[in-house]
């Protein structure tokens, strides 16, 4: 995992009074990190279009095209200009060594490298440059940004049209602006450069990070001399609508928890291995609960066999509708991971906090809605559902940026439940069950092999065992 931060504002002041490396410095490492990455996509006399805005963003671009046009077919476009006196000493630089400065916006280039605006960006762009921003995304290029694409703001916010880039190169350190759900569609594959030193000196202390693939751990049985009760009991209460339950629970199966028993309230029809039960087995080690639950049980059964236990508890889905069950929320020992997507986080916090969040408001503020979570349960975890699932756990932030749309589909949600809740019930902790819980539950989803639209929860949990091979 990588660190991440709402900018890079006091990192690049310690390089100038502490390391002495001036603004310039910067800058050229900047240029150069860009040009490296170039040069690994491209062949030499490439077309390439560099379109840099008035700002040290833009003049980050005009030191790219210099450094690019002795290999390179250059052509710099300034649409309106250049303002910072060192984007007017870059230009000066370029013109220097030739670079091929353009008036209108090239026909064709092989790559577009986006300098228009950086990760300040507090305003909406004026028309005009939405207007060449769109023009830009329309060419048949592949597409650079640099630092971030244009158009998404301090943020990560788009306001009002964003580059589309396929690469996004940010420079020093990754910001939280790049990772936003709004700005997904738009950053593309996101690439840190170093500005004359390395992260370990670049970078302050965060408790923001980036997962990444190589984080996965899946659970391994290491004994030999063991059996099915070394590693836990879930049970999963399975409510009105049972297959969610069911999904959840054979999930929960495929991902090592030792024994899993649906709480029932009726007869239902499960596979084989899983046990059922009308309340909560006596030797089980942890509890999921939410799943297609609607109102099934009574208020007096919830009581007992949820609130008056000490297991770790797994909340999703119809839990967060429920002021019985977040009654849970009070008691500060229990170890309690929730699982909202933004409409039932909505729900739950009007409940608790009686507050109204939209949904476009917990999306637009993701970031802080999670930080001041974390605030108020700080011994709660909570695992945001989004195209970035962010994890809040004991002040730490940690994003999951790897799902892929085909989890855009009912039902993957109880899969991720399942696969915490087994987590949970072997006796991991909360925090380490989330972050290991999305990173399975993304991994799983990057095996499937069909079409994007196609892909069904049961499917997740066939790909679970492959996941687990891949991590040995």
């Amino acid at each position: 995992m990588r660190r991440v931060f709402a900018n890079c504002y006091e990192m690049d002041r310690k390089c100038y009074e502490s390391y002495a490396l001036s603004e310039d410095i910067l800058m050229e490492h900047a240029a150069s990190g860009m040009a490296t990455k170039i040069g690994e996509l491209f062949e030499r006399g490439a077309k390439i279009s560099i379109v840099s805005g008035p700002g040290n963003n833009g003049a980050d671009g005009i030191a790219l095209s210099r450094l690019l046009c002795a290999d390179y077919e250059v052509k710099l476009s300034i649409p309106i200009g250049v303002s910072s006196p060192m984007a007017k000493l870059q230009l000066d630089r370029a013109r220097r060594v030739g670079v091929s400065v353009v008036e209108e916006l090239p026909e064709s280039a092989d790559l577009i490298v986006d300098a228009l605006f950086g990760a300040g960006l507090n305003r909406a762009l004026p028309d005009e440059l939405c207007r060449v921003i769109e023009r830009l995304n329309t060419m048949e290029a592949y597409r650079v940004a640099c630092d971030i694409p244009s158009g998404i703001d301090e943020k990560g916010r788009v306001s009002p049209v964003a580059f589309r880039a396929d690469m996004t190169v940010t420079m020093g350190a990754l910001k939280e602006a790049l990772y936003l759900d709004e700005a997904k569609d738009y950053v593309g594959e996101i690439v840190k450069v170093d500005l004359g030193v390395g992260a370990r000196l670049y970078e302050e202390e965060s408790f923001t990070f980036v997962l990444e693939e190589s984080d996965f751990a899946p659970p391994h049985r290491d004994l030999l001399c063991t059996h099915k009760g070394d590693y836990g009991h879930l049970a999963v209460f399975c409510g009105e609508k049972s297959g969610a339950g069911i999904i959840s629970a054979t999930a929960a199966s495929r991902f090592g928890v030792g024994l899993t028993t649906l709480v029932v309230h009726e007869r239902v029809e499960a596979p084989a291995f899983l046990m059922k039960e009308s309340k909560v087995p006596r030797k089980s080690t942890a509890i999921a609960i939410g799943m297609g639950l609607g109102n099934h049980f009574e208020s007096e059964m919830l009581e007992k066999e949820v609130l008056e236990s000490d297991l770790p508890l797994l909340l999703d889905a119809d839990a967060f509708y429920s002021r019985k069950l977040l009654e849970v929320m009070k008691d500060r020992s229990r170890e309690v991971v929730l699982t909202p997507h933004p409409k039932e986080f909505s729900a739950m916090w009007k409940i608790l906090e009686n507050e109204e969040l939209t949904i476009e408001e917990i999306q637009r503020e993701r970031f802080d809605i999670v930080r001041e979570f974390m605030r108020r349960y700080p011994s709660k975890v909570l695992l945001l559902k989004g195209s970035n699932m962010l994890i809040g756990a004991r002040g730490r932030i940690y994003i999951n940026p790897l799902g892929t749309p085909v989890l855009a589909k009912g039902g993957s949600g109880d899969v991720l439940s399942g696969i915490v809740g087994a987590l949970l019930a072997q006796g991991y902790d909360s925090e380490y069950a989330a972050i290991q819980g999305s990173l399975a539950l993304t991994a799983a989803a990057k095996l499937y092999e069909g079409a994007d639209y196609s892909m069904l929860p049961t499917d997740i949990v066939q790909k679970l065992p492959k996941i687990s091979d891949r991590a040995r």
